[in-house]
Order: structure tokens, then sequence, then C-alpha cells
């Protein structure tokens, strides 16, 4: 399975970013290979539609699961369209977050924010 997490830093110890759709990577992390790839988060510095394109490009991925602190209505439309699950982010780094969804420890994000439309926040 693989899993997409927004990131800081393209290691995999770096931390989980804050915001879903301005984050600078995107980690994937294939469950099966224990292999992780960083994707370039192209949407980061568009000026709308961040949250959109960023969730495109999660579903384009083959991500099954996404781990993230929040995510906006539209972003969240787009992912959970896709057949990806979000669950709510419970550390800072992605490799602990990585760990405790492998061991059943994160629960599905049910807060979901209307977003930060027309702001460059999203």
């Amino acid at each position: 399975m693989r899993i997409a997490i927004p990131v800081d830093e393209n290691n995999i110890k770096t931390s989980v970013c804050v915001s879903f759709g301005r984050a600078p990577y995107f980690l994937i992390y294939d469950t099966n290979t224990d292999k992780s790839v960083f994707l370039e988060n192209k949407a980061a510095t568009s000026p709308g539609g961040a949250g959109i394109k960023a969730a495109q490009a999660v579903v384009d991925s083959n991500a099954r699961v996404l781990l993230t602190p929040r995510c906006g209505e539209n972003a969240a439309n787009v992912i959970l369209e896709g057949g990806v699950k979000i669950f709510k982010t419970a550390f800072p780094s992605a490799k602990e977050n990585i760990e405790a969804f492998i061991a059943g420890k994160l629960s599905l994000l049910d807060e979901i924010h209307s977003g930060y439309h027309k702001n460059g926040s999203n």
C-alpha cells in the first residue's frame, strides 16, 4: 500500500507539513517495499486552488492513504473521490506517523475545514 504525507523536506526524518496544499513535498511511502519517493508539490506556489491541485497529485500517485494534520473541504472531496482514506497525523515526523499508521494507532481525519480560499494559505 502507498501512503502519502505532506512534508517540509525531502528526507524520511522530515517533519509533517501543517499545510496540506502548500506543503513543499509529498512523501510517498510503499509499505510493501519499504521504499520512499518524494514528489515536489507543484501546487505549493499556485496563486489559488493549491489544495485541489495537491489533492489530485496525491490521487495520481496511487496512494491509498493520506496522513495529514488537516485538510480543506475541496481537497478532501478530491482525495476521497479518488479512493484515498485520510488519517490524522499524531506525531511531528513523517516516519513516526508511518509507524503509527502501520501499527493501527492513527484515526481517520474527521475534522475537515472549509479551506482558506483566496488568501494564499490553503
